[in-house]
């Protein structure tokens, strides 16, 4: 009688010792849950106990990856065997892939944006180089054709040397180089399931009345470690993101629900405003955030990296009322040395 399958934790950097291990815990009928690196020993016991390493998981699971959501509390996604394969399949027949390409996996492992590289070369046989982590020199020095990134990291290396660049983790610059393929998607999905705006095979997107995209594919998640499912009985998938569709159909996502700012009755997109202050020239980065306040309800308040002297409040408004209108300007001016952001570079807007 063979033994109940069980979640066993990967905590190693990135290579080819992780790989192997990958594919033995795969082997054994076991799940993975990689361990992020970055955290100390203790932040490790804690998530592992979180996500029950050790305990069982059911026939068919493959995957368990940390996320923290909307809540800022740690969620284990489970993904099926079934679900990273159908990813695979996908996200390569949309790529063009072949047995002449060789992917670079260069992100932490530990989110879905990293480990779905390995997973997918793993499925299809690719050639695969693993890093330990994100190096500007390693990535420019390899002979990989196809690589995920996100956009901090984009601007730190030598793009025209890949074939395709995929790109995801959160808003791409407006002059991304044009081997580059922005993917949305999320932990829940396996990675991207929609690329620069059109649906892979077999991923149905509908918007709801409220806005809210919803996703129904055979990439998503199983359920939750804790055995709850974000799936309604039709097997629709509500992201919490707003989007709509424009005129060439492709989706176009405006952002997280919560991020949206309503100020004196008006709706303001952080990405809107922070796209716009990023061509100020005293601004080196921006985060844009919604802060309560009695009069307006809230009001636009923008974080500032600086070049240089630290730009005034009113040149950041008249800036952004030359693309739009001024109730979308920063009222408030918040000066930092650097931005929160998630490992894989996402804006802590919270």
């Amino acid at each position: 009688m063979s033994s109940a399958a069980l979640l066993v934790a990967i905590d190693r950097p990135g290579g080819v010792e992780f790989v192997d291990e990958l594919q033995r815990i795969w082997d054994r009928g076991d799940a993975a849950f990689p361990v992020d690196q970055r955290l100390p020993s203790s932040a490790k016991a804690a998530v592992c106990a979180a996500m029950r390493v050790g305990e069982p998981v059911e026939p068919g699971d493959a995957l368990i990856v940390a996320t923290s959501g909307s809540t800022g509390e740690p969620k284990g996604v489970v993904l099926t065997h079934e679900a990273v394969a159908a990813s695979a399949a996908a996200t390569s027949a949309r790529l063009g892939v072949t047995v002449h390409d060789h992917w670079l996996a260069c992100l932490p492992l530990s989110h879905v944006g990293g480990l779905s590289v390995v997973t997918r070369a793993l499925h299809t046989g690719t050639d695969l180089t693993v890093l330990p982590g994100f190096d500007a020199d390693a990535v420019n020095a390899s002979d990989a054709t196809l690589v995920s990134l996100v956009a901090t990291t984009l601007s730190r290396v030598r793009t025209d040397r890949f074939r395709t660049i995929v790109l995801g983790g959160s808003r791409p610059p407006a002059d991304r180089p044009s081997n580059c393929v922005t993917t949305y998607g999320m932990t829940e999905t396996g990675s991207g399931v929609v690329y620069d705006g059109v649906a892979l095979d077999g991923v149905e997107v509908q918007i709801d009345d409220r806005g809210e995209i919803r996703l129904r594919c055979p990439m998503l998640l199983r359920c939750y470690r804790d055995g709850t499912t974000p799936v309604d009985a039709d097997g629709w998938f509500p992201t919490g993101d707003l989007g709509r569709r424009l005129d060439d159909g492709r989706l176009h996502v405006e952002g997280r629900r919560g991020d949206l700012i309503i100020t004196g009755g008006e709706n303001v997109w952080p990405e809107a405003v922070e796209a716009a202050l990023a061509d100020h020239p005293g601004v080196a980065e921006v985060l844009v955030r919604g802060v309560d306040d009695d009069e307006w309800g809230q009001v636009v308040e923008a974080v500032v990296v600086p070049v240089g002297d630290p730009p005034p409040l009113e040149s950041l408004r008249d800036h952004i009322k030359e693309h739009h209108p001024a109730h979308m300007a920063p009222r408030r001016l918040e000066i930092v040395a650097s931005l929160p952001r998630t490992a894989i570079g996402k804006l802590r807007r919270s």
